[in-house]
């Protein structure tokens, strides 16, 4: 067991360092230009693999960890939709989910729940203070919250046609803001911890923030987001 838990571990490290290095790379890259999209494959494959190495690590004998858990499902939850939204750009105009994106938000749904009751659950046996208990409250909403958005595009068609380049860059920066998160939280040993939990989300929101507002003022000018509407991984 110490030696399956030893060779996730190094795939997960691998894995994760590509992560962190082709995300930024790739935020950095003309949206929609061959750089953009090769780096985003990288980014995609390197997070679901640093997903499903810490989703095994976290349930495996004597490793059990509640945190490398719902980092591992959440990633998973938000780069696998932003890239799922690249192929339901029709939804707007009548196209319909496919199986496999309500497979994905009813996984998280349920995950989300779990973390949510577990981590009230543990608040009710040890002080309100414990960390993985507000972790696991805190991402269970937050991911609740997405699954609902997810939900609403699904049965309702969004009447802002760009929406699809709204939630890739949402999903896929948050995505970077969980990997960037994760890593600092356990490697950490000179920021103070409120620095480690919450500076990629500072900055990370922030860079969401930029680029969705730079997109929606190139709309109102009748551009619409042509340099990209042909973006796929």
């Amino acid at each position: 067991m110490e030696t399956l838990f030893t060779t996730l571990l190094i795939f997960h490290i691998a894995a994760g360092t590509a992560g962190l290095i082709s995300g930024p790379v790739s935020m950095l890259n003309r949206k929609g230009g061959k750089q953009h999209r090769l780096t985003g494959k990288v980014f995609f494959y390197a997070m679901m693999l640093v997903a499903a190495t810490a989703i095994i690590m976290s349930i495996l004998p004597h490793h059990h960890s509640p945190f490398l858990l719902i980092i591992g499902v959440f990633s998973a939850y938000l780069v696998s939709t932003g890239y799922r939204v690249l192929y339901l750009k029709g939804l707007a105009t009548g196209q319909k989910p496919k199986r496999l994106d309500w497979a994905i938000s009813i996984t998280m749904a349920v995950f989300a729940a779990y973390f949510i009751f577990s981590g009230l659950a543990g608040t009710m046996s040890s002080s309100f203070g414990n960390s993985s208990n507000i972790v696991s409250i805190v991402f269970g909403s937050i991911a609740l919250l997405l699954v609902a958005k997810d939900v609403r595009k699904y049965t309702k068609a969004p009447a802002d046609k760009s929406f699809w380049l709204y939630d890739h860059i949402t999903r896929m920066i948050a995505g970077n803001i969980a990997a960037y998160t994760a890593f600092l939280v356990v490697n950490n040993t000179v920021l103070p911890p409120v620095v480690a939990w919450l500076g990629p989300t500072v900055i990370g929101s922030a860079v969401i923030s930029f680029f969705i507002t730079k997109y929606k003022l190139k709309a109102r000018k009748g551009k619409a987001a042509a340099e990209i509407l042909t973006a796929t991984i």
